[in-house]
């Protein structure tokens, strides 16, 4: 029942419109063909991107597939589930798609969803969709216990640093993006591996675009993850860290400077001197065995406490900027310079 009414809406919503999916594939052969053959009639392009495959998984598909949608794309040298996807948006892009949805080959998305993705695009609601396994909570149950902690931790480092505070799941990679959002993406600079699905938020965020989260089951039989949570942790903490001051510095800094920004700058100052100062004191106090005066307990106390007030208006601030207004309605595509010029030339 749930999927015949996800396709009403499908056929509603996509109508004369113009879908193409991006599957990279990368060993995937045990389930590639059965994600190809769930999907719906709605998508016009299938781009199979096959990202040096030991399995030669570009050659099984054109072998067994007869999906007159299905193009197989193959990169010569491995450059991540990123590169893959990127190649194929930029291959949508060229041949006119509207909307560009992503999927696995490894038979963990569910094709059937696609107009949940797609829907908020064509309504002019969003720029950019992501799945989100979380949101049912009886639904998570069926995600290792492992990969569900580690995506709780990346969840809120991805929010500091991207600047999405609304959304959750970042690593999640069911997504859709309307294709003139695509051509304003610093293709060259976002992450190709695992970082991507969030370091492409970070890059949506600088643009302000308006990214919103789909519900999604979590779906696991028996296909193995690529992704060990464990291993990624401490690289994506990094990575996370350097985007978060790359975010501040450009949205506070560079691009505008608002009561926000001298917000910031207040707290990291009285938080640094009050705990400079203070442990200095306290350093001074424990070697000498002398107690503290009452002025040097103080007035560290006082700057740390205005330091935190400080630091919680600015994340009141930050968080209420998460963009609201999609972008691709106002954005010229730039794979179509006669659209461009057309309008231009308008009075």
């Amino acid at each position: 029942m749930r999927t015949q009414t996800i396709k009403s809406i499908g056929a509603r919503m996509i109508e004369s419109q113009r879908i193409a999916i991006v599957i990279p594939c990368y060993k995937v052969r045990r389930h590639v063909l059965d994600v190809i053959a769930a999907v719906g009639s709605e998508v016009s392009a299938i781009y199979c991107v096959d990202d040096a495959c030991p399995d030669k998984s570009g050659d099984f598909i054109e072998e067994n597939c007869r999906d007159a949608r299905v193009r197989v794309i193959r990169h010569q040298v491995n450059q991540g589930v990123g590169g893959a996807t990127l190649t194929g948006y930029q291959l949508a892009v060229s041949d006119g798609a509207a909307v560009v949805v992503k999927v696995d080959g490894d038979g963990q998305m569910d094709p059937a969803l696609l107009p949940l993705f797609v829907a908020p695009i064509l309504r002019g609601e969003a720029d950019y969709c992501k799945g989100n396994r979380f949101w049912d909570m009886g639904e998570i149950r069926q995600m290792p216990w492992l990969r569900r902690v580690g995506n709780l931790a990346l969840s809120f480092m991805a929010k500091a640093s991207t600047g999405y505070w609304d959304i959750f799941d970042p690593t999640n990679g069911y997504t859709a993006i309307h294709a003139n959002v695509v051509t304003k993406l610093p293709v060259d600079s976002i992450s190709k591996r695992y970082f991507f699905e969030t370091d492409i938020l970070f890059r949506l965020n600088t643009i302000r675009a308006v990214v919103i989260d789909v519900p999604m089951d979590a779906k696991y039989g028996d296909e193995v993850s690529s992704l060990k949570i464990s291993s990624v942790l401490g690289e994506f903490a990094l990575k996370h860290a350097r985007n978060f001051g790359k975010r501040i510095l450009y949205r506070y800094y560079l691009r505008d400077l608002s009561i926000a920004s001298l917000e910031l700058l207040a707290s990291v100052a009285l938080l640094g001197a009050g705990l400079i100062y203070g442990g200095v004191h306290w350093w001074m106090a424990q070697s000498t065995g002398q107690p503290a005066a009452v002025g040097t307990v103080v007035l560290p106390a006082l700057a740390i406490i205005s330091g935190l007030q400080f630091l919680l208006a600015f994340l009141g601030y930050d968080i209420a900027s998460v963009p609201r207004r999609p972008i691709h309605p106002s954005l010229i595509p730039t794979h179509r310079p006669e659209l461009a010029a057309s309008v231009s030339a308008t009075p």
